[in-house]
């Protein structure tokens, strides 16, 4: 069990602490590395004596994922982690490990095969467009252009002009 601080649980949600929620978070993104030990294995021939290193996975790391998380602080739905993160008490730190999430899939996009990661971001609000507004937003903002005339009427040739 992650050693953030966890006051009262909801029937949707629990409560948290600033804190609390902080160090949960950063205690998912600990666990998701996975935890491994290393063993030394010794290989001798008649003239030499080699020692190798290897990594045994105890429990072998996972992606980060939202429902991941959700279920990690302890929300009892996806959904009620939503809601949370859009009007709990502490909406900023849900949203910054959701940019925590969706960094990890962004740095996916630079491995072969991309594809997952792509899906992944989409679903979170990215798009492949530009962030340009389409025609039908610029048709809404016309700007009305009035000129007044002040002062006496430009000559239309040097013959009108009189000094």
């Amino acid at each position: 069990m992650p050693f953030g601080i966890l006051i009262i649980m909801k029937l949707t949600h629990p409560k948290f602490t600033a804190i609390g929620l902080n160090r949960l978070i950063d205690d998912y993104f600990i666990h998701i590395e996975g935890e491994y030990h290393l063993e030394e294995e010794s290989t001798q021939t008649k003239s030499t004596k080699k020692t190798a290193t290897t990594k045994i996975w105890d429990r072998p790391p996972e992606p980060a994922t939202i429902t991941g998380l959700a279920f990690f602080l302890g929300f009892s739905s996806r959904q009620s982690f939503d809601d949370y993160e859009t009007s709990g008490k502490h909406t900023h730190i849900l949203k910054r490990g959701r940019l925590r999430i969706e960094a990890e899939y962004e740095k996916k996009l630079h491995q072969q095969p991309a594809s997952g990661a792509i899906f992944a971001l989409r679903s979170m609000g990215w798009n492949e467009k530009s962030e340009e507004r389409p025609p039908s937003d610029l048709s809404s903002k016309t700007l009305k252009v009035k000129i007044l005339e002040t002062g006496p009427t430009p000559a239309s040739s040097e013959k009108e002009v009189s000094l």
